[in-house]
């Protein structure tokens, strides 16, 4: 043992002070918390008071020398660190003492620093030239009772749903026929229907519950098995099923909805065009209503004007086919009528053409193909007629006299289905991390000692950052979307254009998370992720489409943020002049306030940590990039610009202000949940969640925040530290909150899983 280089009162002190010089996140709040542990600790004298509080001064940090020499003094005490301790640091420290003095008392003031600073074992490990006994997961929280909190009311529906999908029918495998595949998928899909999840959705008298909300939960749990298996089970009940509900009429209802559900029928969406993507509006399809034979014609016009990407195609026997409604030679609008395809024989009917898409990036499971009519004649009846109807006398009748109201009333149709799209591409985010993260917890990779074993993977600072807030997003993003459905199912609120806005961006923020958390858990996993039979690169092949079906993602955040603008224009048309004055004045009154220096540069742990400053920051972002895009579509306007033109002008602004506002949602969404968990210590934990959601969402725009003055540099390289300090923290807890997500075992399939 080398000779003793400090009193014993002042080395218990050493690793605490160590740690709190090696990290740059020293600020006013962390010192007062270790000054306030040293006044009160009696063991102290008062010269060994002086010298420690000596070295808690920012402006004169300890000498380089001194830091070099408490290493020493660390290193050669030959002490393990023992991640696993109650208080690990704490009792560190402790031992060291006992290592080169003859008594060792534990000391409760050491305690007290440990836990206000929020020290975690990965702050440290790297630090002192010491062993480190790992653990790979802290038993502090209880991953059942995390479970049990995101699935909230629905825990019997989503339990009896991972019971239901331990039938080997189930088990995940690697597919190279496409063919094969399908028939695999079809039959998980009607084994489904049987256990009665396909008319979950439907009324009681049409073999349902008429629970969308759980119907909207069981998505991300089917991504656990398979994405082929929940786009197709999508399709068939959510898009095929749902358009006869949602757009049809008792008579539709009658004939179809049982056989849907129980896939006695087997449908298709037959919405999206070849040549025109995502305008819907666009779409060249006709159904010409033929008064003679009281009948109405479908028909492709042109070559480019079929169906395309249709899922279910080939197995389908009927097609709900969006088309232009033509009555009285009047273009009535896009509506949707059923189109038998196929006879009982399977056999196209005539003037019906289907061709198969073929191979995809992902998603081979689902049978895409394109759809091509010629004058193919239905009954009148066949019209979903919900919102328009053609009467026996031949005209065309609708309660909603504006076609436009008419026409976004149809697609509010489609609000659903983007919420279950979002909620599968989580599902495929949270299987990613867990795949990766329980990888990382058993990896091994370098380390600076011969004589040590390498270290884990979730032990590196930089791989704990790389995922730890996508974990974070994940919960905030459940919580959000479960809340959007809850207000989608919400049948008192007739008005669903706000939650149409909602849902529009966060389907864009969500599925483009899923594609960029999947694409970090592979690159986390090496040359493991890139296997298939590992999961990530199905997942990856998976939900990379999700960015662009059921409403292409760009597309959907200037909607989302036509949305927020029409908020803003009904306040500003309101009350007149007496509103802009209004408004401008708040605008003024924010400007002032953020752009103090004291408020822009303020990085005290208790601000950045606090949900007003959080909410306060999205807020603002989102109210000063909605005022100055009213301003700027305002100015083009004033100069002659059409206004079809001037919001051309200003697209990227829309989407900054669509994400803007979606992220501002979730955020809010998450944090009026976690009051309510009842529990302290798992709501601490939400707590902890959300502030790393929000830091790290701050962080990620930290450009648009530094130009507007909002951030000073100072302010933003904190958050950027918080960040990482955040991810240290959570790592202990890390394989739990992967656990808490309730991916059921047997769908953990993936080797490096295990």
């Amino acid at each position: 043992m080398e000779k003793k280089t400090y009193a014993p009162g002042i080395l218990q002190y050493i690793p605490f002070f160590y740690v709190i010089w090696s990290d740059d996140l020293v600020s006013a709040s962390e010192i007062n918390v270790v000054e306030k542990a040293i006044e009160t600790d009696e063991s102290l004298t008062k010269e060994e008071k002086e010298q420690l509080k000596s070295w808690l001064n920012v402006e004169q940090p300890p000498a380089n020398e001194e830091f070099k020499n408490w290493k020493q003094t660390i290193s050669n005490s030959n002490i393990k660190l023992i991640e696993s301790e109650t208080y690990p640091l704490s009792t560190f420290s402790q031992k060291i003492v006992c290592a080169y003095f003859d008594t060792c008392p534990f000391n409760d003031s050491l305690k007290h620093i440990e836990i206000n600073l929020g020290i975690q074992p990965n702050h440290y490990n790297h630090l002192f030239n010491v062993e480190v006994q790992h653990e790979l997961t802290s038993d502090f929280y209880d991953a059942n009772e995390i479970d049990s909190i995101l699935k909230g009311k629905y825990s019997k529906t989503i339990d009896a749903f991972r019971d239901a999908v331990k039938d080997p029918i189930f088990k995940w495998d690697i597919h190279r026929n496409k063919e094969d595949f399908r028939t695999v998928v079809l039959k998980q899909v009607q084994f489904l229907a049987e256990k009665g999840y396909g008319a979950m959705a439907y009324p009681k008298e049409y073999g349902g519950t008429g629970d969308m909300e759980g119907y909207a939960t069981i998505f991300e749990n089917m991504m656990y098995v398979d994405g082929s298996l929940t786009i197709k089970f999508g399709v068939q009940f959510g898009l095929f099923g749902g358009s006869i509900q949602k757009l049809g009429t008792k008579k539709h209802h009658d004939k179809y909805l049982k056989k849907t559900g129980t896939t006695a029928l087997l449908g298709c969406f037959a919405m999206t065009e070849t040549g025109h993507g995502s305008n819907v509006r666009g779409i060249k399809t006709t159904a010409t209503y033929d008064k003679d034979s009281d009948t109405i014609v479908i028909h492709t016009p042109g070559t480019n004007d079929n169906k395309e990407y249709i899922g279910n195609a080939l197995h389908s026997k009927m097609a709900s086919v969006f088309a232009k409604l033509i009555v009285d030679g009047k273009n009535e609008g896009v509506h949707a009528i059923l189109v038998p395809l196929r006879d009982e024989a399977h056999e196209l009917l005539p003037g019906v053409r289907v061709e198969d898409n073929g191979y995809k990036l992902g998603l081979n499971g689902v049978d895409n193909g394109k759809i091509w009519f010629d004058q193919v004649r239905v009954p009148r009846e066949n019209l979903l007629n919900k919102y328009g109807d053609i009467n026996e006398d031949g005209h065309y009748h609708s309660d909603i006299k504006n076609p436009n109201k008419r026409f976004f009333t149809m697609l509010g149709t489609l609000v659903g289905g983007r919420i279950c799209v979002a909620r599968a591409g989580l599902g495929g985010a949270k299987m990613a991390l867990a795949i990766a993260i329980k990888h990382a917890l058993k990896r091994r990779q370098f380390n600076d000692s011969i004589k040590i074993q390498e270290d884990l993977l979730m032990d590196y600072p930089s791989h704990q950052l790389r995922l730890t807030p996508l974990v974070a997003s994940a919960y905030v993003y459940q919580i959000t979307l479960d809340k959007v459905m809850k207000v989608y199912c919400d049948d008192s609120k007739s008005d669903k254009r706000m939650v149409e806005t909602q849902v529009a961006g966060l389907k864009s923020i969500i599925t483009w998370y899923a594609n960029d958390t999947i694409q970090e858990c592979r690159e986390a996993c090496g040359g493991k992720g890139y296997l298939i039979e590992n999961r990530i690169a199905d997942l990856k092949g998976d939900v990379d489409i999700f960015t662009t079906f059921e409403g292409d993602n760009n597309v959907l955040l200037q909607l989302a943020a036509k949305g927020v603008l029409s908020n803003f224009k009904s306040e500003f048309n309101s009350a007149g002049f007496s509103s802009v004055l209004k408004l401008l004045g708040t605008q003024l009154t924010d400007k002032l306030a953020t752009i103090n220096p004291v408020y822009s540069n303020k990085v005290d742990k208790e601000h950045l940590y606090n949900p007003k400053f959080h909410k306060h920051a999205f807020d603002h972002r989102t109210r000063r990039l909605t005022y100055t895009l009213a301003m700027r579509i305002r100015s083009y306007v004033k100069k002659g610009i059409p206004s079809y033109q001037a919001f051309l002008k200003v697209q990227t602004h829309l989407l900054a202000l669509g994400k803007a506002y979606s992220v501002q949602l979730a955020y809010e969404a998450f944090t009026e949940f976690t009051e309510q968990i009842s529990d302290n210590k798992n709501r601490d934990l939400f707590r902890k969640l959300g502030t790393l959601y929000a830091l790290y969402e701050i962080r990620k725009d930290a450009s648009w925040y530094l130009e507007q003055g909002y951030l000073g540099s100072t302010k933003s390289k904190a958050i950027r530290q918080r960040v990482e300090r955040l991810s240290t923290e959570l790592r202990p807890h890390i394989e739990i909150l992967v656990d808490g997500f309730g991916i059921p075992e047997h769908c953990m399939s993936a080797p490096i899983a295990h």
